[in-house]
């Protein structure tokens, strides 16, 4: 069989580059394969995908040696158009895909441009639309949809021209964990269903892994540095050396000192043999003690009662009842659209609750200004670039304390010091732009936290990052906790991030707290986590299938050896 996408010694550099991003890529994926792609940020994955799709040379220009061949032809010769026709391209950001006032017109629009007949368009809409289950939202808006709604759109966009390959850009980095679930659920129907070539780029491997894929190629520092079977993968060293995130259960069971068989297959924690490793693991679980900690019950936030709604009658948020103590790092979890946001606007005041108080070390919020909230309460948004406004890092931290007009000597010296704490100060004089993405946020929260807030809430601080960044981010935000002793609350869809740093969540779900409790509990829960389409850890699987009688004291074992020995394994 002939490879339909063929790299042979192919090298790219762009033209703004002094060294190439992909050096001597021999690649070869066959039609109806399925192909995961992981790789560090910054490690040429998302170059690769640009090439196959054309964005590399037509987008992005540069210089190539070696070859290249999409279905036997070479992408210069095809051109921009003619690759579109055979490779369709998901991207991560879907909002950039869209075109049309609804999601019928911007399922049709590659159909229109190609003149094809009225009665054979809404046929294929049609089809396309039960294939991805988005029938009844045709007449909506496609800005107005959920992020699983609007992805299954743009998938809709895409294979309603049945394109032979089908490219996915981290479908899952805007998703809750269940909604992740059924985005990859539905990529390997249509990969079954019309034997289309897949080829998934992702960070997220245990979640992009919940269906079979063939392979999994692993890119680092522009080469290819591993090409194998998942079972394999999982059994070596690779993911670790590239800074990957690997399965929990497989993390555990490194842990308890196993050595894993391929033979055993554990590419699904719920098919592999586990006979092997039951007794290593019911050992460790015997030896790791767990040491109780005495929480600060002094609230710093109370939220009493609290209902919004933006149109009346269709209630966003209702009875919201929680207070979070002085000194906590809390999760704040829950489906898409579930109000989490919206909550965090009600607390830092953008907009006023229809019933219900808030309350900060015992004082009412309701008649506090933004701003006097905002000496309080500080806001990390999840994208840097929502909030920085200023070239220069050292105005851009200074910027919150120049507008309530405080002394020059004063903001040089809370900036310094700001600076030191979230490891910025080399770089005082730097221009933004010079910032990677981790950088960037940091500045952002150092922006923030030079007006001395006493909670802190961050916006998805670790959405879209490889292992490392995010341990980069969190450690800091942990450093700063410790430090300070600020209160910080976190939205996040990562379930990683809450078992690891968090010792609470609090779980909203359709505008309902369905949950205030620790992370172990809530992810050991099929009911809540069902319900606010959250994913059941795979260490309860684990646990399950090792006979631990108690699952839920297996996780927080496992979230304390993490957290004291872990970083270090």
């Amino acid at each position: 069989m002939e490879p339909i996408i063929e790299f042979k010694d192919y090298s790219f550099k762009y033209r703004s580059q002094v060294e190439p991003t992909l050096l001597d890529i021999n690649l070869s994926i066959y039609p109806g394969e399925k192909v995961l792609i992981v790789g560090p940020s910054g490690s040429g994955k998302s170059t690769l995908a640009h090439c196959i799709n054309g964005l590399v040379p037509f987008s992005f220009t540069g210089e190539s040696t070696g070859s290249l061949k999409i279905e036997g032809q070479e992408p210069k010769e095809l051109g921009l158009f003619g690759l579109s026709k055979l490779v369709g391209t998901v991207l991560q950001d879907t909002d950039g895909q869209f075109i049309g006032l609804t999601v019928a017109e911007d399922v049709a629009f590659s159909m229109e441009n190609d003149c094809i007949a009225q009665d054979e368009m809404f046929e294929r809409v049609d089809r396309v639309a039960k294939t991805v289950d988005i029938t009844d939202l045709l007449d909506h808006a496609p800005n107005a949809l959920s992020g699983g709604q609007k992805q299954r759109v743009s998938m809709a966009g895409v294979i309603v021209d049945d394109v032979d390959i089908l490219l996915f850009d981290e479908p899952l980095a805007n998703l809750d964990p269940a909604t992740g679930k059924r985005a990859i659920d539905l990529i390997d129907r249509i990969h079954k269903k019309n034997n289309t070539t897949i080829l998934i780029i992702e960070h997220r491997l245990e979640d992009a892994l919940y269906r079979d894929v063939d392979r999994i190629v692993v890119v680092g520092d522009g080469r290819i540095v591993a090409d194998v079977r998942p079972d394999e993968l999982l059994t070596g060293s690779v993911l670790k050396e590239q800074g990957i995130r690997e399965p929990l259960y497989i993390t555990a069971l490194k842990y308890a000192g196993c050595r894993i068989d391929k033979a055993d297959l554990p590419q699904h924690i719920e098919s592999m043999n586990l006979l092997p490793y039951k007794e290593k693991v019911r050992n460790w679980y015997d030896k790791v003690q767990l040491t109780k900690k005495t929480p600060n019950r002094e609230p710093a936030l109370e939220i009493r009662d609290l209902s919004f709604s933006y149109t009346p009658g269709q209630p966003v948020l209702s009875h919201i009842d929680f207070s979070i103590f002085r000194g906590e790092m809390v999760a704040l979890v829950g489906k898409n659209g579930a109000g989490k946001s919206t909550l965090a606007s009600l607390i830092c005041g953008f907009m006023q609750p229809d019933q219900g108080e808030i309350y900060l070390n015992g004082d009412n919020l309701a008649g506090y200004s933004i701003k006097e909230r905002g000496e309080k309460i500080g806001l990390v948004m999840q994208s840097p670039n929502q909030m920085i406004s200023k070239p220069m890092i050292y105005d851009e931290v200074a910027l919150g304390l120049r507008v309530r007009e405080v002394a020059e000597e004063t903001i040089k010296e809370r900036v310094f010091e700001t600076l030191k704490i979230c490891g910025l100060y080399p770089f005082r004089n730097w221009p933004v732009s010079a910032l990677s993405f981790g950088q960037k946020k940091r500045v952002t929260i150092a922006s923030i936290l030079v007006m001395n807030p006493e909670v802190l809430i961050l916006d998805e601080p670790t959405a879209g990052q490889d292992f490392r960044h995010y341990t980069e981010i969190m450690e800091f935000l942990r450093r700063i906790h410790e430090k300070l002793g600020i209160t910080i609350i976190m939205i996040t869809h990562d379930m990683h991030l809450m078992l690891e740093y968090t010792d609470r969540a609090i779980v909203i779900a359709d505008g309902k707290m369905l949950a205030d409790d620790t992370p172990a509990h809530i992810l050991t829960n099929e009911e809540i986590s069902d319900r606010a389409y959250l994913k059941k850890t795979s260490l309860y699987d684990l646990a399950v299938k090792c006979d631990i009688a108690e699952p839920t004291a297996f996780v927080e074992r496992f979230i304390q050896y993490e957290r004291e020995v872990g970083r270090d394994v």
